[in-house]
């Protein structure tokens, strides 16, 4: 049996849709469509024979880019696709493509175009609502372990860290990743975290290009000593293993929260405009949540708005740096 994941949504849902990748590899040949950046990031996967790119806004852009994918993947003549992406233009290809049976949430967009519609689940993690996609012919019992998402950096991102971060440290790694595309979800203290932090951990600070004065900000007060700008200097899968490689990572919610997961890296997840009750909180073994539950206002948005609705932006500015420092100083002793 072989089997197309369609799964064009953020970098995270990616990184949350491998346990179903893992699933469906016990039953025969899996493919995934993904974004370009999601491609990327699944490489090295040994549960996935060939990931294809969906370039939505370039080649595959408009009816003629839809038909071209369409009579590629018709040519692959997949037994099932499953719906990770919901939208009605998934669903509307994988139907171009001819796949016979097309899984999907009976609340998504494409539900129209499914011949097997999965109630939707409340209440669950997204990793394992996905995962319950892979459920829907039987198969065999699940447990806890089959939820932990996976990813698989290979030699090329293992040198890449080993040339960024040099000789092993004495002090434990520490990674900080204060970026977020949602300016509210951004929480404004990783400079002051990073000063109570100095002298007791290395700091690397993990993100992409935009992150860089973010960066800098938090360098300058650990006072530079031994501290590591990795923004915009490694991959997404070089990331992950940078990760990795860290005791902790303090993270808001966004994709190296994820990323910290597939590696098992405990995580300290920041949230202020969203909850983890979303389904989105990390999933790696002694994580913690920094959030404010008795704050009215929360959540204010499936995502996080880039302006608070109040004003106030209580949520971020009142999670004090010297209640996250003292979390993280609690996985710095052996």
């Amino acid at each position: 049996m072989s089997s197309l994941i369609i799964q064009t949504s953020f970098l995270g849902d990616t990184v949350l849709t491998t346990p179903l990748i893992a699933r469906l590899a016990e039953r025969g040949a899996v493919d995934v469509l993904v974004t370009a950046a999601s491609a990327r990031l699944l490489a090295n996967h040994p549960a996935i024979r060939e990931t294809i790119v969906y370039d939505k806004r370039g080649r595959d852009r408009g009816v003629a880019g839809f038909a071209r994918l369409a009579r590629l993947l018709r040519a692959k003549r997949y037994d099932a696709a499953y719906l990770a992406q919901g939208s009605a233009r998934s669903g509307a290809l994988a139907l171009a493509a001819r796949v016979p049976r097309r899984v999907g949430f009976t609340t998504s967009a494409g539900r129209a175009f499914y011949t097997v519609k999965v109630p939707t689940p409340r209440g669950m993690h997204h990793a394992e609502k996905l995962f319950t996609l892979g459920s829907a012919g039987g198969g065999r019992p699940w447990s806890r372990a089959d939820l932990q998402p996976r990813l698989y950096p290979g030699d090329e991102e293992r040198r890449a860290v080993d040339e960024l971060l040099g000789d092993p440290p004495a002090l434990p790694l520490v990674a900080l990743a204060p970026g977020s595309v949602w300016a509210t979800k951004r929480w404004p203290h990783y400079p002051a975290l990073a000063s109570a932090l100095a002298g007791r951990a290395r700091l690397l600070v993990i993100g992409g290009h935009d992150d860089a004065p973010l960066a800098r900000e938090i360098i300058a007060a650990a006072g530079g000593e031994g501290a590591v700008d990795a923004t915009g200097r490694l991959t997404l899968l070089a990331s992950a293993e940078a990760i990795g490689r860290a005791r902790v990572i303090v993270s808001n919610d966004s994709a190296p929260l994820h990323l910290a997961s597939a590696m098992g890296t405990p995580t300290v997840a920041v949230f202020g405009p969203t909850v983890p009750a979303f389904g989105f909180g990390p999933l790696a073994v002694g994580s913690a949540i920094v959030e404010d539950d008795m704050l009215a206002c929360r959540p204010c948005d499936r995502h996080g708005p880039q302006r608070c609705p109040l004003g106030h932006w209580k949520c971020m500015l009142e999670q004090s740096p010297a209640r996250v420092a003292g979390i993280v100083t609690g996985y710095l002793t052996p």
